[in-house]
């Protein structure tokens, strides 16, 4: 399974966000509306998540729920039916929550910078900082914590779950 530390955190100020991940990206975002089916199971997560454009991937990950850096297992399936895949897996599985939301993604480095604009619960942002394989977690959660401040989030209040979690707490 591919692995990579993640961080999430609560945004006040999405504006001055999206600037600065530009800045440290060299770049402009891209733009990706998701829509993410979780499901029941017994190990980890598995979750399918719908893109704009009809198609999608099947994800199942395992992580722990903490709210500093964290070490992430995952692997991604890609599918062109993404509707008729999460009909399937809901009548066999059963569904644990759904999370719609607006992407915009920065690459800085191998890290993955996501602001996300999670209908229902508010702004967001999450790193996932991509680990290859000689890398410790340790060397992945050092990136998040740098990049963390360059994104002047270092102070920022830290999400310890998923955002379904979250979600389903807010009821």
């Amino acid at each position: 399974m591919a692995r990579n530390i993640e961080l999430k955190a609560a945004v006040a100020d999405v504006r001055a966000l999206h600037r600065r991940a530009a800045e440290c990206a060299g770049s402009a975002g891209t733009v990706i509306d998701q829509d993410d089916t979780f499901f029941a199971c017994a190990h980890g997560r598995l979750k399918l998540r719908a893109f704009g454009d009809g198609t999608g991937e099947l994800i199942a990950y395992e992580r722990p729920d903490a709210a500093g850096p964290t070490l992430s297992h995952y692997r991604r399936t890609p599918t062109t039916a993404p509707a008729a895949l999460r009909a399937t897996l809901a009548e066999a599985l059963g569904t644990a929550g759904r999370v719609v939301k607006r992407r915009t993604l920065y690459w800085v480095g191998r890290t993955r910078v996501h602001v996300d604009a999670v209908a229902g619960i508010g702004d967001f942002m999450e790193l996932e900082v991509v680990l290859a394989e000689g890398d410790t977690a340790a060397d992945g959660e050092r990136e998040a914590e740098a990049l963390m401040a360059a994104l002047g989030l270092a102070d920022a209040p830290r999400i310890d779950c998923a955002y379904v979690d979250l979600l389903a707490r807010r009821g």
